[in-house]
């Protein structure tokens, strides 16, 4: 990492994280961009809790210029989870011909949920000689580490999985995106009726690019595509979870009420020609007071093994994920390059 020149872009929670990593591993953040007008014109090391170090948030409008200018070895995207939400940001990296890495949960494998805009942004960065690619904490405890255990077994039949995070620590729109403070009707009818079609209709919204996928869906492609399995069907359901009292949710500024979903349970099934199913659940919600995070999985078959970490620091896990990767991103070819083509996750220093 010694010697890189990095710029974030997006400086809110993730970014206190990611910022100091890169620093700390001896490179340098050389720019930064927000939205936020409350952050922009701050130095960065007000936002780490460090001391200033004389870069200043400026304003995204600003961020194509900047690129252009700083000409950094990387990019760090830590805004949305939605890969269109992130678009803006990706295809000005690209269009600037800069490699970028994003948190964006979608881009972890967004060919499977989202395949005309990645086609897009992988084609501006084949032009332009750089890469694009997504990871954080699924690159590591829902991707490389199953994969391992799976290169461990004689033979399997099911990959079950189930991994909870807190909605508070990611910020208001991931919250919003797993339906925290809807009531259940309004949670039926914006979030689960999404996924209550067929098959062919969900293939035609996932072409269309208004696709709204859980974690879980672009962790099961990824898992395929590192393990070289042939997906055949794949298919998801969102439920709500709720809480027996009141919590309070700093993160969307209200108390959500006993009987209002604090998040959702996002349960993924994905067959393949292989003959091995891949079922994973994601649960994202507003914990309450005795809820920590949790990460268990299962691969059934001759033996099963199972695989559980409890209390993962889920947030500081992705950024420094993100963050080791990134020589990984600078190395690999160009286009839009899934972190299951990257090899296995490395320690960086």
């Amino acid at each position: 990492m010694k010697g890189l020149k990095i710029f974030q872009y997006g400086c809110g929670k993730m970014s206190v994280y990611t910022m100091r990593y890169v620093i700390e591993n001896g490179a340098e953040i050389v720019g930064a961009v927000d939205i936020n007008p409350s952050v922009i014109g701050k130095d960065i090391g007000e936002v780490m809790g460090t001391e200033n170090t004389g870069v200043k948030i400026d304003d995204v409008k600003n961020a194509e210029a900047l690129l252009n200018s700083l000409k950094p070895d990387c990019v760090i995207v830590t805004t949305m989870s939605l890969l269109e939400d992130v678009k803006e940001a990706l295809l000005t990296c690209a269009k600037c011909g800069v490699n970028a890495i994003t948190t964006c949960e979608e881009a972890f494998y967004p060919i499977n949920s989202n395949p005309n805009l990645t086609k897009e942004i992988d084609e501006l960065a084949k032009k332009n000689n750089c890469t694009i690619t997504g990871s954080g904490y699924q690159d590591a405890y829902w991707g490389n580490l199953i994969a391992t255990i799976v290169g461990s077994s004689h033979k399997i039949t099911k990959i079950k999985g189930s991994s909870s995070y807190n909605v508070e620590d990611y910020g208001i729109a991931l919250a919003k995106a797993h339906g925290a403070g809807l009531t259940k009707e309004e949670f039926e009818k914006q979030v689960a009726s999404a996924d209550e079609i067929s098959d062919e209709e969900r293939q035609k919204v996932i072409e269309s690019g208004n696709y709204a996928p859980s974690y879980m869906w672009n962790v099961n492609g990824w898992l395929c595509d590192k393990l070289g399995l042939t997906v055949v069907s794949q298919r998801q359901k969102c439920v709500p979870q709720f809480n027996d009292y009141d919590i309070e949710s700093s993160t969307l500024g209200m108390t959500v009420k006993t009987g209002m979903a604090t998040g959702m349970s996002a349960v993924v099934t994905t067959e393949t020609k292989e003959g091995i199913t891949l079922e994973t659940e994601c649960i994202g919600k507003v914990y309450n007071k005795d809820e920590v995070d949790r990460n268990a999985w299962t691969i059934c078959g001759e033996q099963d093994t199972t695989m559980v970490i409890e209390k993962p620091d889920t947030v500081r896990l992705t950024c420094a994920t993100v963050v080791n990767r990134i020589p990984d991103v600078i190395a690999a070819p160009a286009g839009f390059v899934p972190t299951s083509r990257m090899g296995e996750l490395k320690y960086v220093k």
